[in-house]
């Protein structure tokens, strides 16, 4: 069960990675058709500067949740790097817990937060559409976040109780 969940983790990194990179050159696709349209054409895309923003905050969030897959949130680690190994991924994981639990609250508070009537009739400012879509990448990147959490759990207790080292 161990190593499915662990491959299960690998798989979806592999596709946010894709996903972020994806993102990201269609915001430059995006802002260098709009210079180009602007400056030769006198004729700006009206709808450019708003869906920018908004797979900006897509590819942000599952960045983050990359950064969470690979263990390089910024952290203050002295104390761990202090602990033997098998203590040092027991404190991990019991601070991993934590973190799972944050994950999860964030990722609650957007699924209510998206659910509800107001939010629900919004619509965007130029292209008319209505914002849940962009609004249910919180709970959804924080439900990946939370998955790869749980993960990085499983690795630091089966560490802390064979003593192995990752």
């Amino acid at each position: 069960m161990f190593a499915h969940i662990q491959k299960a983790d690998k798989g979806l990194a592999a596709i946010e990675r894709g996903l972020v990179i994806a993102l990201t050159a269609a915001i430059a696709c995006i802002m260098v058709a709009q210079v180009f349209m602007r400056y030769f054409f006198s004729a700006p895309i009206f709808w450019a500067e708003e869906i920018s923003v908004q797979l900006l905050v897509f590819a942000t969030l599952f960045g983050l949740s990359l950064l969470v897959h690979h263990g390089q949130l910024v952290t203050i680690d002295f104390l761990p790097q202090a602990l033997r190994p098998r203590a040092r991924h027991a404190l991990l994981a019991v601070l991993g817990l934590v973190m799972l639990g944050l994950f999860a609250f964030v990722c609650w508070l957007g699924l209510d937060w998206v659910s509800r009537p107001e939010v629900r009739v919004e619509l965007g400012a130029t292209t008319q559409l209505p914002r849940w879509y962009n609004y249910s990448v919180l709970p959804a990147a924080m439900a990946v976040m939370a998955w790869h959490q749980f993960a990085a759990i499983l690795r630091d207790a089966r560490a802390a109780l064979t003593g192995a080292i990752k």
